[in-house]
């Protein structure tokens, strides 16, 4: 009778620890298998909602043929989600991205982001289709999707390097402004010489930026073709057998740049460079040179024209 005891104790106490034992490995397990979908974050992070999302767009590829996007801005960057795809500037064009499928039928979506100069950010969802209903594809420059939360559909806070501080959004739409408005506030530099006029019309001033509107009058039946345009700091009066004293300045933007000014036609450039002031002992000289040609143009800006410059309200910027 004590033995069967012993062993009905025995069989009870092997009983609990594999039990005990099983809901270890039950535990175990549950650690191991925690879901890591944006929803569990054991109270320890604040969930992103999706007011603050940027919502991506719907892109089909396919292996056979080139999907093209074109951009309202030249492309900055482009990150691919996976080796599935492929992408890349359309030839010597800054602002079209051609994207294909890397491997016939490939089943798992992925995604690409796009950044582009003035600021604004892409998002697409990438799926393979065999035949893509949209092979050729315009990004317009939307402010907002129109939707009733009103929320941008790309972002505007993107900032690049070479414009420090500003965003490029507001650069772009500073230059845009400028253009549109057309006013000549400059009205003593310039140049005219065979039948063509190089005007600067006005300067502008914004958050450690300068904006010079520039003007190209082609009175000639010939087409001026541009060969590129120089800007410059040089000493106002140079000793002969001394060395040429200059600071070349490179524009940062240039919205509507054109190649070629057609005969009897008027084309206005608004150039961005950084926020500069020249010694009185210097100015600063913007040459145009012509391709082929010899009808080159050149005016000079004071260091008191660059001090008289307006002075931007980004509150009126349409």
């Amino acid at each position: 009778m004590l033995l069967a005891t012993f062993n009905i104790n025995a069989q009870t106490e092997k009983t609990v620890i594999v039990n005990e034992t099983s809901e270890k490995i039950q535990d175990d397990l549950q650690q191991v298998l925690k879901p890591t979908y944006g929803d569990y974050y054991e109270g320890l992070s604040k969930k992103i909602t999706f007011d603050r999302m940027i919502p991506p767009y719907g892109l089909e590829v396919t292996f056979d043929k080139t999907v093209h996007i074109i951009f309202p801005a030249s492309i900055r960057y482009v990150d691919l989600g996976s080796n599935n795809i492929i992408a890349g500037k359309a030839g010597p064009s800054e602002n079209i991205l051609r994207v294909k499928a890397a491997i016939r039928q490939f089943e798992t979506e992925t995604n690409m982001a796009v950044i582009t100069e003035e600021g604004s950010y892409y998002t697409f969802n990438v799926k393979y289709a065999d035949e893509p209903e949209k092979l050729n594809i315009e990004m317009k420059d939307f402010m907002h999707d129109g939707i009733a939360t009103n929320r941008p559909n790309n972002s505007m806070e993107i900032y690049l390097q070479e414009l420090g501080s500003e965003s490029p959004r507001l650069v772009h739409l500073i230059n845009r402004s400028i253009y549109k408005n057309d006013k000549r506030l400059v009205k003593h530099i310039g140049s005219k010489r065979f039948g063509v006029q190089y005007l600067l019309k006005g300067i502008y001033s914004h958050n450690n930026l300068l904006y010079l509107h520039t003007l190209i009058k082609n009175s000639s039946n010939v087409p001026f073709d541009i060969d590129f345009i120089r800007m410059k700091i040089v000493d106002k009066k140079i000793a002969k057998q001394t060395a040429i004293q200059e600071t070349v300045i490179y524009p940062l933007r240039a919205y509507n740049f054109v190649s070629q000014v057609g005969g009897n036609q008027t084309e206005r450039t608004v150039f961005t460079i950084d926020k500069i002031t020249i010694p009185n002992d210097k100015h600063l000289i913007i040459e145009l040179f012509e391709k082929n040609g010899g009808r080159n143009q050149s005016f000079i800006i004071e260091n008191e024209d660059l001090l008289r410059a307006e002075e931007i309200n980004e509150l009126k910027v349409k």
